[in-house]
Formats: C-alpha cells, structure tokens, sequence
C-alpha cells in the first residue's frame, strides 16, 4: 500500500480551515485537521513544500514509522507550525487504518473505557447578569458543564465575550485589533460572578472559567484561592505556561483544580507539569501537539500522576479535531472532560459527520475511520479570508498576553 497524492484544501465557511487530504494506491483516504487560528496559511506552506513531497510513495499502514520521520528526522523539532503539519498527516493516516481494518477508530485504540463524553460549552454575557441568563440557557440545553466567562465592568472588551447576539469568534480582522486589559479589575470581578452564578443555580452544575494566560503566578494563586466556595471544575490557562517553574506558586495556595496546555505543542510543553502534579487536566489538543500518536503518549504520562484530559474544542478546531478527539475520549482510560463549541450550519455543509450530542454528553458513532469528511466541492464556494487574533495591552499602553 503507497500513498499517491496528498492535497491541502483551505476553506473559510464562517472562518479558515485547513485540511489535509492523503490518498493511497489502493483508493482509500484519510483526512487530518491542519488549522492553526490566525496563522492558517504558514501549516499551508510547510505541508506543500516539504510534508507532502516526502510522504509520496510512503506506506501509510506505517503510522509511527511516518511519526518518526516527520519529527525527528528533521533537525527543526517542534513548534506550533511543524506539528501541527504532523498532526494533521498523523490523524490523516489513523483514518486511513480504521477504513482498512473496518473499524471506527476507538476500537483501533483498544476500545471504549466509557459509554459517553461529557462535554462543556460555553456561557458569556456583556454583564453578570447576561452571562446568568446565558448559563440557565446552556443547562436547558443538556450541558452539566459550563465554562463562564463576562465582560468586566471598566473594561471595554475581553476574551471570551461576544457583541450582544453574535457568536463569539476572536480572529475578526485583517490586522490584529488591540485589546486593552486591567488584571486588578478582573481580579476584583470574577468571585461576584461566580458568586451570583451559584446563588442562582446551585452547586450540582460543573463552572469552568478560562484566564488566558493573563496573570503572574500569585496573581493565579489569588485568583484560585478566591473562588474556592464556588467549587470551579478548573481554572483554565491562569499563567503562561513557558515557565513551569511558575505552576509551582500558584499550587501552594490553592485546591482550585487547574488546567492547561491548549497552546502546548508537545510532551515536553507538559512534562515537568504533569511529573511534579502541578496541574490537574492536560489540554493539549490533537492537531497542535502531533496528532494521536503524541497525544497518546502525553495522556500515558498523566495517567501515571492523576492529571486527566480535558482537550480544547473550541470552533477554531474543525470538525476533523473534534471527530478524532472524541474517538480519543471514548477510548482514553483518564478522560476528563470534553471542550464543546457547536460549529455553525454553514461549516457543517462542508464537514459531514457521525458524532452525536444527547443531554450534556457526546458519543462519537460508529462510522468506519474517524467519522469526518469534507466535501471539496462545498468548500470551494468558501475561499480564504485572512483574520489574525487580537493584541492586548495593559491601561498604560504595555503589552501583554492575550
């Protein structure tokens, strides 16, 4: 068995994707998931001048083989570009097997360790009292997991909160917008809006909120410790992660479990953090940290310290990631929790799929490969608009993380 062709196809139904398509001698495809939000066109350029060329002739039976060769046989390792190119061939061949072995994927990977996934969406409001009201909406809908976010009084805009009615979507210009923060405002904010969020609904409902990589490690520490009453689920991404010395602070002072590793590209992005039990969920998504294979290996890791998944599912994912990531849960023996944001109708008429939403929990059905296919032609009505992600900056004008 060879691969003959390989193709990338970048559409933009709602917002950019990019797919990788392989194709083999003996008719069968497979399809990974190549999408790096905001930076769509770069992954384009690594796959068509030098993933695709070496992987014609290859055998695409020989997964870790192909793994090996994308990844350490080149002396430029790592990096959000690279493997995210590797991932995208990785679950692009994972498809290709479970077609030939007739199987949807979570019984390539040793079978179900669970009968459902449960899932968290999301929740914000302009204020607290909208974000409330968006929470009571998302329980009527099923969801036992919600992630909170609002907009902080002081503060013009801030990540995770859409313009009143539109869906929330941060890569919105041609340019990146600037964005200003105030840490003191958000840290004097965020307890009230849990606060009213469990006066009014109780305890029985999972809270996640996401930080955004915007405090210093005592600054998380506080942030953590001042919602200990209200019994978050996790505290997401509360310190950029380059420094896993920094995790170290921020866990001396609080029981607020934390979560993180959206952004992490590889084992290494997470070892220390996983070795020494300073988080309690591993984020790192499929298509940014080399695929199933790598993936695999960082959720063997964990499951030796008690950190348990909860991989990124947000809309700049596409359904390809999500399709292969819920194969990943149905399987994973430390399975935490699943990100879910509903991709739009019209994203959903170029990606078919098989997974199903039922009352806050997803199974990912029983089709043959990993359940999600493109259809080129619908994607073709849909070409490429640049949008970059926004900067931020503190009040006197200093930049900092968005």
């Amino acid at each position: 068995m060879k691969i003959t062709e390989a193709r990338v196809i970048v559409c933009s139904p709602g917002r950019n994707f990019v797919t990788l398509k392989i194709v083999t001698d003996q008719g069968v495809y497979g399809i990974g998931d190549a999408t790096l939000n905001g930076r769509e066109k770069s992954v384009v350029s690594f796959l068509e001048d030098y993933v695709i060329p070496a992987l014609i002739g290859k055998d695409p039976q020989r997964i870790e083989d192909i793994w090996q060769y994308l990844y350490r046989g080149v002396y430029w390792r790592r990096g959000p570009i690279g493997m995210t190119a590797i991932a995208a061939v990785d679950m692009a061949l994972w498809d290709i097997k479970a077609k030939m072995a007739n199987m949807p994927l979570y019984q390539l990977l040793g079978g179900r360790s669970r009968d459902k996934i449960m899932v968290y969406t999301h929740a914000n409001g302009l204020e607290i009292s909208d974000t409330v009201e968006a929470v009571g909406k998302a329980i009527e809908q099923g969801y036992k997991a919600v992630r909170v976010q609002s907009g902080i009084p002081g503060v013009a805009s801030t990540y995770g909160v859409a313009k009143k009615g539109e869906k929330y979507e941060p890569a919105d210009s041609d340019l990146p917008k600037e964005t200003v923060w105030s840490t003191e405002k958000y840290l004097n904010f965020v307890p009230k809006l849990f606060e009213a969020i469990r006066n009014q609904y109780g305890d029985d409902v999972h809270l996640l909120h996401d930080v955004h990589h915007r405090l210093t490690p005592i600054e998380a520490a506080r942030l953590g410790k001042s919602l200990e009453p209200y019994n978050l689920f996790w505290m997401e991404d509360a310190v950029a992660a380059e420094n896993q010395e920094g995790f170290k602070l921020v866990r001396q002072h609080t029981t607020t479990p934390i979560a993180v590793g959206e952004v992490f590209n590889s084992i290494h992005d997470c070892r220390e953090l996983i070795q020494n039990q300073l988080i309690d969920y591993i984020r790192a998504t499929l298509v940014h940290a080399g695929g199933i294979t790598q993936v695999r290996r960082i959720a063997d890791l964990a499951s030796l310290y008690h950190v348990r998944t909860g991989f990124h599912g947000a809309t700049d994912l596409s359904p390809i990631t999500m399709g292969a990531a819920l194969h990943f849960d149905y399987w994973v023996p430390n399975f935490g929790i699943q990100e879910h944001m509903p991709h739009s109708e019209l994203m959903e008429s170029v990606f078919t799929r098989s997974y199903e939403f039922k009352d806050g929990f997803f199974t990912p059905g029983e089709t043959i490969g990993h359940g999600v296919d493109i259809d080129e032609a619908e994607a073709k009505k849909h070409p490429y608009k640049r949008a970059c992600l926004p900067v931020n900056r503190l009040e006197d004008g200093t930049l900092w993380n968005w």
